[in-house]
């Protein structure tokens, strides 16, 4: 039986999207198939964008849109028995493809009212599935509705006010027979996090679901878990699409990629232009009249502006046409932010802005690393696992072991490089790593371009340094290191000066200076163009005499090691050892047991031949040099990795049918080996991870996506860790 666990709030408007997608990222660390179930759809008009959003996530197994959802709030109203027994058949079929299923309780978006949380715990209890119950810090705009309409009508909610309302919940959920498991109070005062769980603890909330002898949260079995997620303004802020729609508008300028900023106020500039300079806020929407071209132009240039707040976008309303002047010259200023037209009047535009709502999309990389990260830091993972009794998985998917790089590297923060900050994939990829705290981060550019580029892409890259690699300061100390190193090449001062303003060669000096601990380039640049620098500067480790690579090939249920698929196009018998001992041992770095399989065309002595000599030669130097590591060679793949042909082909072998650590004999092989297990597989392949470097520096394919510069960040520094 799927171990399942129901969402539900006591009203609208409490986030509970947040928590549904931080439970949701949590289950996907244990089990291999998790599922998503809406009981109750929010919209017949248009598709739900929170179960939109959690079926995209990556560790949720294939299901469309309609297998989801249960019924309609209609089928509700209209025989409310009927619809609970759709609910639980169509949930049946759910749960019988999957470890683990995660349940979004509806949202009031019907006509709210008392009853609906009474119907959503009647779900819980036929769906024998415990209740993770979501209370609101804020009283918002749903005030007054169902239970919150017997507590006063401030904004942010006192301790006592949500102990009360957790209490009158608690008394709906025990009325339907249904198990609560613990209590999450989202969007809740910062400053009073801890008096608000506190108080919630003590309301006597009951006994937790399954509750056992040798509790999970600090020995308290009995009592049921309570956390406390602090309000955070993006995750409540609309973008400027969602604007856009609310508007009825239309992108008449600027970035379509721009649109899903977040707009963190509302300026309505309907007056000179110098009182709205000193009225603009930063990440605000402005409403320009279409008539008004003086105020759309000096808002543009204070946008541009280093000495004014910059803003997410602007309004245009009224449905004036712009003169052709005024288009050519907008069209000139390439500022790239957004520009919307509308219809609407100033007075309905500015209506339809502050009536609309932030929503947790999927399109929305910062709010969903926003979200994940406010889970990760106020919401004991394990303890929620735990009381799911969802134990630790004996096979590893691709996901769970990327939820181990990241958990690794957060363990050791350690100081990464990342060179291309030109590229939006790094800005991207940085903004996640510093909001999951992976890493802290330097990034090269100039300042300004790098940091205006994000702010217009909706990302916070705030914790982030970023260094210009023509800072004279630096380009100066580093070419008289490079100078100093390479003088034997003949390198003058100023071909040194010239070169270290490159951004591998700035990047790996950081590197080798201890400026930081690793970099991470190649999006943009070509692999011999991000390596050269580190064979120069930082060489390879004692005892190696080459620098190789392998792919971490995350299959279905294993990791497996592939190299070298990446460097060295036609390696020697001693270059192929050193290989494999690197490969083993970039293999346990990362928690997989090493068996080496030294492949070739043939198996034990059965072949001959220049080609399987040279592995036959390989394996010796391998139980040679490292005689602890557990090798096999010459063998095929099939006999590598299969136990039924390595019982056939080398029964007394501990390696055959077992092989972790697959070394192949030339580059040829390996490329194309890798990619064709990639595809057919549908293997996540990571890497190359570049090993045998005295300190770390890794290659990106210039195809990467933002996951993958995640991932080989989140490598680099643990392989920083270990080298330290």
């Amino acid at each position: 039986m799927a171990h399942s666990i129901y969402i539900c709030s006591a009203e609208g408007n409490t986030g509970k999207s947040t928590v549904a997608l931080g439970t949701l990222d949590t289950l996907t660390r244990r089990a291999a198939k998790v599922g998503v179930f809406r009981p109750i759809a929010r919209s017949t008009a248009e598709r739900d964008y929170v179960l939109e959003l959690l079926l995209a996530h990556d560790g949720v197994v294939p299901l469309t849109y309609d297998e989801a959802i249960g019924v309609s709030y209609d089928e509700v109203h209209a025989d409310p028995d009927a619809a609970l027994a759709t609910i639980v058949r169509r949930f049946k079929a759910v749960e019988g493809r999957c470890d683990a299923v995660v349940i979004i309780g509806s949202d009031y978006t019907d006509v709210g009212s008392p009853t609906e949380l009474a119907y959503n715990a009647r779900i819980a209890a036929n769906l024998a599935t415990p209740v993770l119950l979501v209370l609101g810090g804020r009283v918002g705009e749903y005030q007054g509705r169902a239970l919150s309409e017997r507590l006063g009508d401030s904004d942010a909610r006192t301790p006592d006010e949500l102990a009360q309302l957790s209490e009158l919940a608690v008394e709906e959920l025990e009325r339907e027979h249904a198990s609560l498991l613990g209590v999450v109070v989202n969007r809740a005062d910062p400053d009073r996090l801890d008096e608000i769980v506190d108080a919630v603890r003590a309301a006597g909330l009951g006994p937790v679901a399954g509750a056992r002898p040798g509790g999970v949260v600090a020995g308290e079995a009995s009592q049921v878990a309570v956390w406390a997620i602090p309000e955070d303004q993006f995750l409540v802020a609309p973008s400027m699409r969602t604007i856009m729609q609310a508007v009825d508008g239309e992108l008449y300028a600027g970035d379509p990629d721009l649109l899903d900023r977040e707009a963190l106020g509302v300026v309505i500039a309907a007056m000179s232009m110098e009182n709205v300079l000193s009225r603009l806020i930063e990440g605000s929407v402005v409403i320009v009249p279409g008539d008004r071209s003086e105020v759309l132009l000096g808002v543009l240039t204070a946008h541009s502006s280093q000495t004014f707040p910059s803003v997410s976008g602007i309004v245009l309303n009224g449905g004036f046409p712009l003169s052709e002047h005024i288009v050519r010259l907008v069209e000139g200023l390439k500022a790239g932010l957004p520009i919307i037209r509308t219809e609407l009047s100033s007075y309905e535009t500015a209506l339809a802005i502050t009536h609309t709502r932030g929503r947790l999309a999927a399109e929305s990389q910062r709010k969903r690393d926003t979200a994940l990260s406010l889970f990760e830091h106020h919401v004991d993972a394990e303890a929620l696992l735990d009381r799911l009794e969802i134990a630790s998985p004996e096979v590893v998917t691709p996901l769970m072991f990327e939820y181990g790089l990241l958990e690794r590297a957060r363990r050791e923060r350690k100081h990464i490089v990342l060179p291309e900050g030109y590229d939006d994939r790094i800005l991207r990829a940085a903004a996640t790593l510093l909001a999951r705290d992976v890493a802290d981060l330097t990034i090269l550019g100039e300042e300004i371009e790098v940091r205006s580029r994000a702010i217009g892409l909706g990302l916070d890259i705030s914790r982030a340094a970023v260094l210009s690699n023509h800072d004279f300061v630096y380009v100066t100390r580093f070419a008289e290191e490079y100078q100093k190193r390479r003088a034997h090449k003949g390198v003058t001062l100023e071909q040194a000066r010239e070169r270290v303003q490159d951004v591998s060669y700035f990047g790996t000096m950081m590197v080798e200076l201890g400026m930081a601990d690793g970099m991470v380039s190649g999006a943009a640049h070509t692999t011999a163009h991000t390596i050269r620098p580190s064979f120069e500067i930082i060489k390879t480790k004692p005892g190696v005499d080459i620098v190789s690579s392998v792919f971490l090939m995350a299959l279905a249920d294993r990791v497996l090691v592939y190299g070298d698929c990446a460097i060295v196009p036609d390696p020697t018998a001693e270059q192929l050892a050193d290989i494999a001992i690197s490969s083993a041992q970039t293999a346990a770095q990362f928690g997989i047991e090493p068996r080496i399989a030294m492949l070739s065309y043939s198996t034990g002595e059965s072949g001959e031949g220049a080609d399987v000599d040279k592995v036959r030669r390989a394996t010796e130097l391998v139980r040679e040099r490292a005689p602890e590591l557990a090798v096999e060679g010459p063998i095929q793949y099939d006999a590598a990795a299969d136990a039924a042909v390595a019982r056939t082909k080398l029964p007394q072998s501990d390696v055959a049918g077992r092989a972790t650590v697959f070394v192949f004999p030339d580059l040829n092989t390996g490329n194309n080996t890798y990619k064709a297990v990639q595809r057919s597989a549908g293997a996540v392949a990571i890497g190359p991870v570049l090993q045998g470097l005295r300190k770390p520096i890794n290659d990106l394919s210039r195809g990467a996506l933002v996951q993958d510069i995640v991932n080989t960040v989140a490598i680099t520094a643990i392989q920083a860790a270990d080298a330290s």
